[in-house]
């Protein structure tokens, strides 16, 4: 078994977009449009398997959860660079367009390089090398 994707609602569903497709290479479907619901949709399609899912719907309420803190239920997802290399040289880009570093550089206790930011809506994305 595998994970087949993952799904965000947002108000924000073009800039997502966006931001997904500029910093992480992904790909995008064409956008999923339900009339009756005013459901929109995209998946974006990254190297490898597992796909994200945006989804925009009016009357979605608000996470109320703050990003520097941690709660139950899903609180990252990691998209792999495939260097530590990448991994600094992708986090100094996002920082330098002005979005947050909620984790610097660095190996964590069970081996990892990674970095920690914050998408367009304040998302955790842990960047891996």
């Amino acid at each position: 078994m595998r994970i087949e994707h993952l799904a965000i609602w947002t108000y924000n569903l073009e800039g997502l977009r966006s931001f997904y497709m500029h910093y992480f290479d992904a790909s995008s479907t064409e956008i999923y449009y339900n009339h009756s619901k005013e459901f929109r949709s995209y998946f974006l399609i990254f190297d490898g398997d597992c796909r994200l899912e945006i989804m925009e719907m009016p009357n979605i309420a608000k996470s109320k959860n703050d990003p520097m803190k941690h709660y139950t239920g899903l609180t990252h997802f990691a998209i792999k660079a495939g260097s530590k290399d990448e991994v600094d040289r992708l986090t100094e880009i996002i920082r330098r367009d002005g979005f947050h570093i909620a984790g610097e550089p660095r190996t964590t206790g069970d081996g990892y390089y990674e970095s920690v930011i914050l998408d367009p809506d304040g998302n955790r994305v842990e960047i891996v090398a």
